[in-house]
C-alpha cells in the first residue's frame, strides 16, 4: 500500500470490450506491453481509512485480486452499461461479515436498472448471509463519504442518464472522473474550473457517437487547463507508449493498477 492518505487507483482503463479484443490480432492486442492490458473502466478513491469504488464492471473480482482489495466503504455508479454494472454481484465479497449494508450511490434511473437487473439483492427478503446487502442511496449534490466529498456531474452519453464525479479530498486536491461521455453541458464544464486532476473518456483517434475522441478530450482538457490530465476508457485503437509519446505536457495516458496520489505536489 501507499503511503499516501490519499491516492486513486485504476482498476481497469478500458471500453466496453476491453483489450486485447476478442479475436482481434491488431498491434496492440497482441502487444507485450502490459500498459495495453485493459479490463473495463473503474477506479477506487482512498483517503485514511475509507475506500470508494466508482462502478463494478465486468471485471471486478479480477481486478479485486490484483490490487488486493478486499473492502470497500461505499460504491457509487456513473450509469447503468453493462461494462459498468456487470460485476455487481461480486459485492458480496465486501459485504461478507459485515452487520451494515454497503452504501451504493446511483442516480434515480441507474438505481431503476439495478434493480431490474438484480432484483434479489434489493429485495425485503434478502437476508442469508453471502448476499450483497446494498443500502441504496440517491447521488445527489453534497454527498460526503468519510471526509470526501462528491458531487455528481451531468454529461451527455448516448441515451442512458450518466454522470461523471468531481471529488474534493479532506486535504483539498479536487479531481474529476468522466469516463464515459461524449459532450459536457455548460454548466458542468463551469464544475470543472480549476481541477488538479481531470480524469477523461478517450476512445479513439477518430470520432465516435457516444465517447470522445483523443483530439476531443485533448481539447477540453487545454479550456479547462487543469494542473494534470490522464486519459481513459481507451480502445485497442489506442497503443499506449505511442500515445504517450504523442501527448501536450501534462496529459498522460491511464493504465490497469496505476496508483495517483491526489496530493499537491
Amino acid at each position: 500500500m501507499p503511503t499516501h492518505d490519499n491516492y486513486l487507483t485504476f482498476l481497469g482503463t478500458g471500453t466496453s470490450v476491453g483489450v486485447p479484443v476478442i479475436g482481434c490480432s491488431c498491434p496492440v492486442c497482441k502487444s507485450d506491453d502490459p500498459r495495453n492490458n485493459r479490463t473495463r473502466s473503474s477506479i477506487t478513491v482512498d483517503s485514511g481509512s475509507i475506500r470508494i469504488l466508482v462502478d463494478s464492471g465486468p471485471d471486478l473480482r479480477e481486478q479485486a485480486l490484483r490490487e488486493g482489495i478486499s473492502s470497500i466503504d461505499a460504491i457509487i455508479y456513473t450509469h447503468g452499461h453493462v461494462d459498468h454494472v456487470a460485476g455487481f454481484d461480486e459485492l458480496r465479497a465486501f459485504c461478507w461479515g459485515k452487520e451494515k449494508p454497503l452504501p451504493l450511490f446511483a442516480t434515480d434511473s441507474c438505481l431503476a436498472m439495478l434493480k431490474s437487473m438484480f432484483p434479489w439483492a434489493f429485495h425485503t427478503d434478502n437476508i442469508h448471509r453471502g448476499y450483497v446487502k446494498p443500502d441504496p442511496r440517491p447521488l445527489v449534490d453534497g454527498i460526503k463519504i468519510g471526509e470526501i466529498s462528491v458531487t455528481p456531474l451531468p454529461v451527455a452519453h448516448g441515451s442512458v442518464e450518466t454522470v461523471g464525479l468531481l471529488f474534493a479530498m479532506p486535504n483539498g486536491f479536487r479531481f474529476a472522473y468522466l469516463p464515459d461521455v461524449k459532450t459536457i453541458p455548460q454548466s458542468t464544464m463551469k464544475m470543472l474550473t480549476g481541477l488538479d486532476l481531470l480524469i477523461i473518456d478517450t476512445l479513439r483517434d477518430g470520432p465516435h457517437s457516444t465517447h470522445l475522441s483523443l483530439p476531443e478530450a485533448l481539447a477540453i482538457s487545454e479550456k479547462l487547463s487543469p494542473t494534470k490530465t490522464l486519459l481513459t476508457h481507451m480502445s485497442h485503437d489506442l497503443d499506449h507508449a505511442s500515445l504517450a509519446a504523442s501527448l501536450p505536457s501534462g496529459v498522460s495516458p491511464a493504465y490497469d493498477g496505476l496508483r495517483v496520489p491526489l496530493e499537491f505536489s
